[in-house]
């Protein structure tokens, strides 16, 4: 921590570029060969000489295919109006775990310049990210970023900040249609058009585990409620940390899902990757779909299909109430742009990486992501924004944030590691789905890992 604020502190003395200008790594080793360099630039200067880019890494997670697109689309514009920077994709290949690729990534010391972060607070603490400079905060809304305990803002979003209203089901309007079934008001209204779909001989839901992090889809929903009771005590797991909650409490989500899973999950959910759910749902190989990608994953199902006839919903809880996780702007469950320290050592990287974010607020740019199927940041200048309303499905998504019902809630974790545990929890339910472990058992080993999470913490 004390190197990053030294760097904060050198590169206030710096001069800045112009506000226009200055403003993953994968599992495989190879992937993080390439290292921030000089190349030559196609122009030359009045002199004669050839001017130098300097070419940064751009680190992201894939899975995606709206934000596969968005990315590049947004990489290669960057890249063709920049007389200075060349930023080159690095993505972390579909599948992955993204908590290990970084602990690869840092183990190796190959950082990239830019990184789509996640567990941002350990990887702080370790002095592995550098501030973002204020010429790039100041294109954002201060409600989307937070500073950390020195004062500095690490992460930056690279979407609107919705919270997880993305964490939804995905439906075929025209089966719901030709079926006379209607998206549920209730969570017994969710449960009963789960029994009337396999009772007309078709599979309900298709969910994906083949990674970890899918398997949030449908736990987080079914965990809300649960989760919302604890909003006003700064979030369950603070309230576990400190003894008034334990793991014990989630028992009935816990069921919820395990009855789910073995009534009316599309078999197959174990192998099968977040992406794939669009195949099978375009494919009628079930009527609904979990989703974490919001319009995105609409957006996906469009490209595939341009005449399915795509909805969404959010599993509502039993008093109606439609419970949504506020997004954590700070902290380890905080997720968003970063720029990496080693970038910070050297000068021409972090102008470029600099020159890059400035790039990526910028209302042309958010058009761009918009144009993708992608809902831009909250930059201070969104209502110059050109909204896409046009994907199929994508008025549901914004009726939600207007929605009555909408109940957001608060469940932040201040441990340190906490994102290593909530990987273990994810793969424990998963053997419960999977009929590997009971529940007792999922409950009591998850307490023993939170138990050591926050004695490490």
């Amino acid at each position: 921590m004390h190197d990053a604020m030294t760097r904060a502190g050198m590169r206030a003395r710096m001069g800045r570029r112009s506000p226009w200008i200055a403003g993953a790594a994968g599992i495989a080793v190879a992937a993080l060969a390439l290292t921030g360099c000089s190349s030559p630039a196609d122009d030359s200067d009045e002199g004669g000489a050839a001017a130098e880019k300097t070419t940064i890494r751009f680190l992201y997670a894939t899975g995606d295919e709206t934000w596969n697109s968005v990315v590049d689309t947004v990489v290669e514009a960057f890249n063709d109006q920049s007389d200075t920077t060349t930023v080159q994709l690095d993505p972390l290949p579909a599948g992955s775990d993204y908590a290990t690729a970084l602990k690869t990534m840092d183990a190796t010391g190959n950082w990239p310049a830019v990184v789509d972060m996640r567990d941002t607070l350990t990887y702080v603490n370790a002095g592995k990210l550098a501030p973002i400079p204020d010429s790039v905060t100041e294109l954002i809304q201060p409600e989307a970023f937070g500073t950390a305990e020195d004062g500095n803002v690490y992460t930056v979003p690279y979407s609107a900040l919705n919270g997880e209203i993305g964490l939804n089901i995905v439906y075929n309007k025209d089966y719901f249609e030709e079926h006379d079934l209607e998206v549920p008001e209730t969570y017994d209204d969710f449960l009963d058009l789960l029994a009337d779909i396999k009772a007309n001989g078709d599979a309900p839901l298709a969910t994906a585990a083949a990674e970890v992090w899918p398997s949030d889809q449908l736990w987080k929903p079914l965990a809300a409620p649960y989760f919302a009771e604890y909003g006003d005590e700064g979030g369950f797991w603070t309230a576990a940390q400190n003894g008034d909650a334990t793991v014990e409490d989630l028992r009935e989500p816990l069921q919820e899902l395990l009855d789910i899973t073995n009534e009316y999950v599309l078999e197959g959910w174990q192998s099968t990757a977040d992406a794939q759910t669009t195949t099978l749902l375009v494919n009628d190989m079930a009527v609904m779909a979990t989703s974490s990608a919001g319009i995105g994953r609409l957006n996906d199902i469009n490209k595939v299909d341009p005449e399915f006839n795509a909805g969404l919903f959010i599993i509502p809880a039993e008093d109606g109430a439609i419970n949504v996780l506020k997004n954590a702007v700070n902290g380890d469950t905080a997720g968003g742009l970063a720029i990496s320290a080693q970038a910070a050592d050297d000068d021409a990287e972090y102008a470029s990486a600099t020159e890059f974010l400035e790039y990526f607020y910028q209302v042309e740019t958010a058009n761009l992501m918009e144009s993708q199927g992608w809902l831009a940041p909250n930059i201070i200048a969104a209502d110059e924004i050109e909204r896409n309303t046009s994907i199929p499905g994508s008025k549901d998504y914004f009726a939600l944030l207007e929605n009555p019902n909408l109940a957001w809630y608060e469940n932040v974790s201040n441990l340190s590691t906490f994102s290593a545990f909530n990987t273990f929890f994810r793969q424990a339910r998963i053997e419960m789905q999977d009929g590997q472990s009971s529940i007792d058992d999922t409950i009591a080993k998850v307490q023993a890992e939170f138990d050591k999470t926050v004695a490490a913490g």
